[in-house]
């Protein structure tokens, strides 16, 4: 059965070097709209509006990716094994959901494009198809590795699982990063500074803390500078939303930088417009507890 191993090996090639330009997350204006070329034809790397796609161009029915949106982006079910992905609505048979299971029955690799903010795209590859469950009309995929530039499932049960954490550790980080981004308007909360390359998201309770949930309202917006300030307990934020910046720091003066870190002592903070987005108080006043300490 047709494969399309070559027009795979081409979507892959063109995303490294889309990633290789513009990072690895990816806007689909200006980047992934543009698709890639094979055998003289344009072919797309996904639809925005479509979780499963197939090209028109494959000869094969196995998908070529798999997307999940931004609007729901914890909405896939997590395992030790993988992401368990949903069918499209509708019949078994309908033409998507034979490409879903195609992808398994032939295990062709393909691309999971995971949705970080609207419109902006983390591509996911080499993936797999490793279970198919029609009744439950959910099939489960779980990463592979490139060796030697060639796709592969991971060896045994040991090295998937291990990709699997790895897989879903690096999503939850971009994931939250995306969120709380979106929520501070690409701005950092404490300068302002808007650029969204040099902009971090910062737990304010730490996501291996019971209550470090990875939720907007347990993250700050911040830029290089001040994110690491933060975490070294040099800059904090009270439960009122005012910049405390640290005594030391205060009573030290060595140069512009610095002046201009102490000059946001006492200043409030950027906050997100929807209140349900805003930094929690009492999570503020754990972590301000940490800061004042030190």
């Amino acid at each position: 059965m047709e494969r399309d191993e070559g027009l795979r090996a081409a979507c892959f090639l063109a995303l490294d070097a889309l990633r290789a330009r513009l990072g690895d997350e990816l806007a689909y204006a200006g980047g992934l709209d543009a698709g890639f070329v094979y055998d003289g034809h344009r072919i797309p790397f996904l639809f925005p509006a479509k979780g499963i796609y197939r090209s028109a161009r494959q000869r094969g029915r196995a998908a070529l990716s798999v997307q999940t949106s931004s609007k729901n982006p914890y909405g896939d079910t997590e395992t030790d094994a993988g992401f368990e992905y949903a069918y499209r609505a509708g019949s078994v048979d309908q033409a998507d959901n034979v490409a879903l299971r195609e992808a398994h029955l032939l295990q062709v690799p393909l691309v999971y494009f995971v949705g970080m903010r609207p419109g902006i795209y983390r591509p996911e590859y080499p993936w797999f198809v490793e279970q198919d469950d029609q009744f439950a009309r959910r099939v489960l995929l779980s990463p592979g590795t490139m060796r030697q530039g060639e796709p592969e499932r991971p060896a045994d049960d040991i090295e998937r699982r291990y990709l699997t954490r790895e897989a879903r550790v690096r999503l939850h980080q971009r994931r939250f990063r995306g969120l709380v981004l979106t929520a501070y308007r690409d701005r950092c909360a404490v300068c302002r500074l808007h650029e969204p390359r040099l902009l971090d998201a910062s737990h304010i309770v730490a996501d291996r803390d019971p209550a470090g949930v990875a939720a907007v309202r347990n993250g700050l917006a911040f830029c290089s500078i001040h994110h690491r300030a933060f975490d070294q307990e040099l800059v904090g934020v009270s439960p009122d939303y005012q910049v405390r910046v640290s005594p030391r720091l205060l009573d030290d003066e060595d140069g512009p930088m610095l002046d201009l870190l102490k000059g946001f002592h006492g200043r409030t903070i950027e906050l997100p417009r929807p209140l349900a987005s805003r930094p929690d108080r009492e999570l503020l006043a754990e972590r301000f507890a940490r800061f004042s300490a030190a």
